[in-house]
């Protein structure tokens, strides 16, 4: 989501994305506490999301489909869209390019499918059997300028593939802008802007968690009785902020989850320009904040349905560990500015939120990875395979094993790498 004002005098991309690099790193004095676990039903787990938050959902939907039994997509595309491809994220599965391709035969749906299915059949994304009886609820506003309606059609279509027609419910006859609509908090619904929330007279947040869930009881209508707490976000990925994720995390979890009665889990993914550090004239310092975690509609379903919702927060990087890939505007990984690997199982941030789901629910976690973590010459690190090197002479590059970082040119540069798990090494700014 990019900015479309009118200004002055022209601001130079560089600039642009330094500015939001500064406002990335404005992060919490101190580490929040650590993610405790919750008496949740495994087998009712949800995910939604909004935006690059959509594409998250139906990623990590999809990739873990043995731990979900539905999703809510907010103007989002079908997995794997963007091909790995920036360009392809900017002009066919969304619409910032000069030239804009959203619609079904342009996302090549029969190719994602393929994909997924090559993908399940490699272990590397859970059999794709698993989404057959899930329940998907779909939101295009047609007046969407970011992601349009063609774009969602083609997510429709895709999960056609996997489900009967009966259980997705697809809305696309209100004529909101890009954002989460509600029923009473936000921009007027045919605002494009932050905070990305608009009074549309809608609550989508309820409508997908009732076709989700079914049976729900009312929404708390009055003042919350439950509590929202903050968490290290670094224990589930280390370096958070170098992997375009926030330090700290947000959970909202209902009076009788906390007591330990039994509860549902739903994972809230925002989308662009709605992460904490992310500019708004009217959030706290200037800020987003937790204005998502707290005025999208989720939180007082959650109250009276027994529903922990899950918001993990994104964070802007001006320059993606996979040069010349960028995230300014605090995105979720979806067209792989971070990681080769974003779209599977495997990828660091679904890792992080699969951590995170693992650590609600109780289920046992593996100890953070204690390999090898130090500072080298490139050659050095490319002397005990820790790195490789691609190009000849002048235009050598160097990468780190595993991960694909980019380490720069310099055969003599130092770089500090840690082994994350056996044979995957990453960029780190120091050791943990």
């Amino acid at each position: 989501m990019l900015r479309t004002d009118k200004v002055s005098r022209p601001v130079s991309a560089f600039r642009f994305c330094l500015l939001l690099g500064l406002l990335a790193f404005v992060a919490p004095s101190q580490a929040a506490p650590a993610l405790k676990a919750y008496n949740i039903d495994p087998g009712q787990i949800s995910v939604s999301g909004l935006s690059s938050g959509g594409y998250m959902a139906v990623q990590f939907h999809v990739a873990y489909s043995s731990l979900i039994r539905g999703a809510g997509i907010i103007a989002g595309g079908a997995y794997f869209c963007a091909r790995d491809d920036q360009q392809t994220a900017l002009s066919v599965c969304a619409c910032f390019a000069l030239t804009c391709q959203n619609d079904p035969s342009a996302q090549r749906i029969p190719e994602l499918v393929q994909i997924t299915n090559q993908n399940a059949s490699q272990g590397v994304i859970d059999p794709t059997s698993n989404l057959a009886n899930d329940r998907v609820w779909l939101f295009s506003g047609s007046a969407d300028s970011v992601v349009p309606p063609q774009v969602m059609n083609g997510l429709e279509l895709y999960y056609k593939n996997y489900m009967g027609a009966a259980n997705i419910f697809f809305r696309k006859d209100l004529p909101a802008e890009h954002a989460m609509p509600t029923d009473s908090f936000g921009n007027a619904c045919s605002f494009r802007g932050e905070p990305f929330i608009n009074d549309c007279d809608y609550d989508a947040a309820g409508e997908l968690l009732k076709w989700i869930y079914g049976g729900l009881a009312a929404r708390n209508p009055g003042t919350l009785g439950g509590e929202f707490v903050e968490f290290d976000q670094s224990e589930f990925l280390p370096s958070p902020d170098q992997h375009g994720m926030w330090p700290s995390g947000w959970a909202y979890v209902p009076a009788a989850c906390a007591n330990g009665e039994q509860c549902k889990l739903h994972v809230a993914f925002h989308g662009c320009r709605q992460y904490p550090g992310a500019p708004f004239a009217s959030g706290p310092q200037g800020r987003i904040g937790d204005t998502f975690v707290k005025r999208t509609g989720y939180n007082p379903w959650a109250d009276t349905n027994n529903i922990i919702v899950l918001y993990p927060q994104a964070n802007a990087m001006t320059v993606g560990t996979r040069l010349p890939r960028s995230n300014p505007n605090g995105c979720w990984d979806w067209w792989g500015y971070d990681d080769v690997n974003y779209s599977k199982k495997s990828g660091r941030q679904m890792t992080a939120i699969k951590g995170m789901v693992s650590r609600l629910t109780g289920a046992s976690t593996p100890p953070p990875p204690n390999g090898f973590c130090g500072a080298a010459t490139n050659a050095d690190h490319v002397s005990a395979g820790r790195a490789y090197t691609q190009g000849w002479w002048y235009w050598t590059s160097h990468y780190a094993t595993g991960s694909n970082d980019y380490l720069g040119w310099r055969a003599s540069a130092n770089t500090t790498l840690h082994e994350t798990s056996t044979g995957h090494f990453e960029e780190v700014a120091s050791c943990p």
